[in-house]
Formats: structure tokens, C-alpha cells, sequence
């Protein structure tokens, strides 16, 4: 794995992206609708969308990123576009990397334009830093990319990239903290969020939206840094260059 093919893996990914508008689409419009509906759900309590606002930026952007990685990278695979890959010297890591690095960027440009949605469309108020959770939003994005990545490698289709959703995010957002607060379930459900990454997405965001600032929140960040590369590790392993 090198620095050179890595990025020039990631060069080839942005290119495909930017002649895929309904790619674009769903990372950019798809999570701000959303958050409008809920916007509009809530217009007339608007305490419930500010304490629920900062938590939505935790979880869509994971969800689309993941749906969307997930999908595109499979892609790949299916065309043959992996295996003409492989003849060269571009390796599995330069691959995977190579697409986290694209789907990052992506995930910045999307955390920048919910997070100013939010803010200045929705009326979500925060008393911490809209900078500092809109960092949290990128790393969420990220993270969410990496398990589409790693989700891929366990596929053989695409819609079998999509049934893994249920089984790879759908448990997470039940445990971690959004339906009910850790402190209150079962011991068993408590300890298993906290092998949950959303859940330290959902704690970060609290606790900057709170005020609390990076001291609070960073052992949050760094244990969703460490999923996250422990997710592409995984990936490298399990990748196949066939979908046969």
C-alpha cells in the first residue's frame, strides 16, 4: 500500500461521484429533507428539536454514507472493476483506503451542509460550537462509510449490500441512546451499546451541543476513530476481488 495509488484511487472515486447526481443527491439533500421533516414535526416545541437535532447529526450521515458506500463499492465488484485492479500493483488497502479517503471528503462537504441546515434552516440552537459538531458529523460520516465498506466485502450483490443495514445499523440505532438512555435498559443492552459506535457518535454530539466542548467529548471521538480503523482492517482482510 502506497501513498501514490491510494490517492489515486480516490482521484478515479470522485470523478465517478461527480457524474453520479443521484449519488450526490442522496449524500447532500437526502439527510437535510429529513431533518426538515423532523424540523416541521416539532415546529411548535422546539426545546424537543434542539435536544433532538444534535443526535439527527449523528445518525443520518452515518446511514447515508453507509448506504451509499456500501452500494458503490459492491459495484465495483460486480463490473469487474476490483479484479482489473488487482492485475496492477493497486492492492487491497490501497483500494479501501483509497475509497474512505473520497468518501470523506464527501462526508465533509455533507456534514458542512447539514450542519449549516440545521442551524440557520431548522433553528436547532446548540450552546456549544457548531464548528466542533459539525466535526463530530464529519468523523460520524466516516465511520458510517467504513462499515458500508466493510459490508461490501460481506456481500455478493447489491441488494444483499442493503439487507446488511438491518444487521449492521439498525441494532446500533436502537442501543444507542436515541430510543432510551443507556442508563435505564437492561444490563445486557447496556453493555452491548457499548459496542455500538453510534452510541459514542450520539454521546459526542450531546456533549458539545450541551457546551461541554472537546474535553468532554473526545475519548467519544477517539474510541469512533478507533472502530473505524479496526472496520477497515477488517475490510482489507475480508475483501474479495469477485463477487463469485
Amino acid at each position: 500500500m502506497t501513498p501514490k495509488r491510494t490517492l489515486a484511487t480516490t482521484r478515479r472515486v470522485l470523478r465517478q461521484l461527480r457524474h453520479d447526481r443521484r449519488s450526490i443527491g442522496l449524500i447532500l439533500a437526502v439527510p437535510c429533507v429529513f431533518l426538515g421533516l423532523l424540523a416541521w414535526m416539532f415546529s411548535d416545541t422546539p426545546a424537543v428539536m434542539d435536544a433532538f437535532g444534535p443526535m439527527a447529526l449523528a445518525l443520518f450521515p452515518a446511514l447515508v454514507m453507509f448506504l451509499v458506500t456500501s452500494v458503490t463499492t459492491l459495484r465495483e465488484r460486480t463490473q469487474g472493476t476490483l479484479e482489473r485492479l488487482m492485475t496492477t500493483q493497486i492492492g487491497k488497502g490501497d483500494f479501501l483506503l483509497g475509497y474512505a479517503l473520497a468518501f470523506a471528503l464527501m462526508a465533509a462537504l455533507q456534514a458542512i451542509v447539514l450542519t449549516a441546515w440545521a442551524h440557520w434552516v431548522c433553528g436547532v440552537d446548540v450552546a456549544g460550537s457548531l464548528i466542533a459538531l459539525g466535526g463530530v458529523a464529519v468523523l460520524d460520516a466516516v465511520l458510517g462509510s467504513a462499515l458500508g465498506l466493510a459490508a461490501s466485502s460481506l456481500a455478493r450483490t447489491e441488494f444483499q449490500a442493503v439487507q446488511m443495514m438491518p444487521v449492521m445499523i439498525v441494532p446500533q440505532l436502537l442501543l444507542c441512546g436515541v430510543v432510551m438512555p443507556r442508563a435505564q435498559m437492561p444490563d445486557v443492552l447496556e453493555w452491548l451499546s457499548g459496542a455500538a459506535p453510534l452510541t459514542y457518535a450520539v454521546e459526542a454530539t450531546g456533549d458539545i451541543a450541551g457546551g461541554l466542548g472537546w474535553d468532554a467529548a473526545w475519548p467519544d471521538l477517539a474510541l469512533m476513530a478507533a472502530f473505524t480503523a479496526l472496520v477497515l482492517c477488517l475490510g482489507v482482510l475480508t475483501l474479495r476481488r469477485r463477487t463469485r
